[in-house]
C-alpha cells in the first residue's frame, strides 16, 4: 500500500482545472492523486528501466473537499496478471485539527477513524519498458509509425 496526499489549493479546484465552476477539489485532480499513490506503491519493486502506464480507471467522487482541506489517497495493488496491474484506492479527507472529527473528538462519516471518505475506485496500469515506450510514442507523434 502507498499513500499520496495534498492540501487542496486553488490550483487543485474544479474551477482552476476547467472541470466545473466550484472551488472544491476537482475530480481529475483526485484521480491524479490516486495515480500517484498507485505508482508509489510499485515503484520501489520495479526492475531498472521499467515503469507503469495507466490504461483505465473507475472513480466515484462522493464528497467535496474545499480549499485548505487535507486529502490523502491510499492505493493497494490487488491483482497482477502478467504486465497488467490492478489497484484499489480510497480517498479520505482528514479532519481539521481540533475539530469534532479529529482523533480526540468524535468520528467522521465513513470509516470510524475521524476521516471522511471522499472517493474510491479502481485503476489498471501496465508495466512497460520506459525507453521503448517513450521512443514509440515519439515515432507515432511524428508519423514515423510504430
Amino acid at each position: 500500500m502507498s499513500i499520496a496526499s495534498i492540501v487542496v489549493a486553488d490550483s487543485d479546484t474544479a474551477t482552476a482545472m476547467g472541470s466545473g465552476d466550484v472551488p472544491v477539489l476537482a475530480t481529475p485532480r483526485l484521480l491524479a492523486l490516486a495515480e500517484a499513490a498507485a505508482v508509489a506503491a510499485i515503484t520501489p519493486g520495479l526492475d531498472p528501466g521499467l515503469t507503469s502506464v495507466g490504461t483505465s480507471a473507475a472513480l466515484e467522487h462522493k464528497r467535496p473537499s474545499p480549499v485548505g482541506a487535507e486529502v490523502e489517497v491510499e492505493a493497494e495493488l490487488t491483482e497482477v496478471d502478467g504486465r497488467r496491474l490492478v489497484f484499489r484506492f480510497i480517498a479520505r479527507q482528514k479532519p481539521p485539527a481540533g475539530s469534532p472529527g479529529d482523533p480526540a473528538g468524535s468520528p467522521g462519516d465513513g470509516d470510524g477513524d475521524g476521516d471522511t471518505v471522499v472517493g474510491a475506485g479502481t485503476m489498471e496500469r501496465v508495466l512497460v519498458d520506459r525507453e521503448h515506450f517513450v521512443s514509440r510514442a515519439r515515432r507515432q507523434a511524428t508519423g514515423a509509425g510504430g
